[in-house]
């Protein structure tokens, strides 16, 4: 495998993408929806039903039970350790973005060139199936991080702006860090492998955005889950997720790879 063939077919399909802006407005819409909905539900909905998060005898009971788990609870007074417990299940939304708004862009990959008749001579130069390959997940992956990057500073700087310093600084811990800079991107490499892998045998760019939800439901369910204090994801936890998604991202490697047959590929779309 070399490097600069891939970085090639990369730049290619980047300068494609930054031609056709409409490409990344799935990323852009759900980051800002990531970005604002927290700050909805904690500050705007209260004032509009004169309500406290603390006012609800169920919900402190898990707030108080995460004060044990999450880092950053046990300092803080009720109202704040509220609002930092329910800032920390909503970066969870940042995850779900990327998965999203990538896949929108990688179900277009193969399907797309197939469709555009430019599959033939980029199967016709010497790049290889697995250069081929990573290359398209990467050229997807890299605007989706940039996306988050931006939707997650926007995020700290609405929290820094409306919240207290104790919650801001609640929020800076290394579940954080594991949370977004590696359970997430992670999760993205292995839902557009699949979507490659997937639009390598069908037609149809839809069928292949299919797969995102194969990775978007757990994130849901743990979301809900912690919410409902029936869990809460730890550090250790999450570096097991980690793993996971690692192994998986190896295996849809291989897989695409393997239903990637760039010989016949053509011949079965039509």
């Amino acid at each position: 495998m070399k490097a600069d063939r891939v970085a090639a077919l990369v730049g290619k399909e980047l300068r494609e993408f930054r031609a056709s802006p409409t490409a990344v407005l799935p990323v852009v819409i759900l980051m800002t929806i990531s970005m604002l909905l927290p700050f909805i539900f904690l500050y705007l909905v209260p004032r509009m039903t004169g309500k406290s998060l603390t006012s609800d005898p169920s919900l402190q009971q898990v707030v108080t039970a995460a004060r044990a788990y999450l880092p950053g609870l046990a300092s803080l007074d009720a109202e704040e350790a509220t609002q930092s417990f329910f800032l920390q299940q909503f970066l969870m939304l940042f995850l779900v973005a990327p998965i999203v708004g990538a896949v929108s862009l990688a179900a277009y990959s193969v399907v797309g060139e197939k469709q555009g008749r430019t599959l033939e001579p980029l199967l016709a130069t010497p790049l290889s199936t697995a250069e081929l390959l990573i290359a398209k997940v990467l050229a997807s992956f890299l605007p989706a991080l940039v996306a988050e990057a931006i939707g997650v500073a926007g995020f700290f700087a609405l929290v820094s702006a409306l919240g207290s310093h104790a919650v801001f600084h609640s929020l800076l811990t290394g579940r954080t860090a594991v949370l977004l800079g590696i359970v997430g991107p992670l999760g993205a490499l292995a839902a557009l492998q699949g979507t490659i892998a997937v639009s390598s045998r069908v037609n149809d760019p839809r069928s292949a955005q299919q797969i995102a939800i194969i990775l978007v439901l757990p994130i849901v369910v743990m979301l809900a889950g912690q919410i409902a204090g029936t869990f809460f994801l730890t550090v250790p936890m999450l570096l097991g997720v980690a793993l996971v998604m690692v192994g998986v991202w190896v295996l849809l490697i291989m897989l695409s790879v393997a239903l990637f047959e760039r010989e016949s590929i053509l011949t079965r779309w039509k």
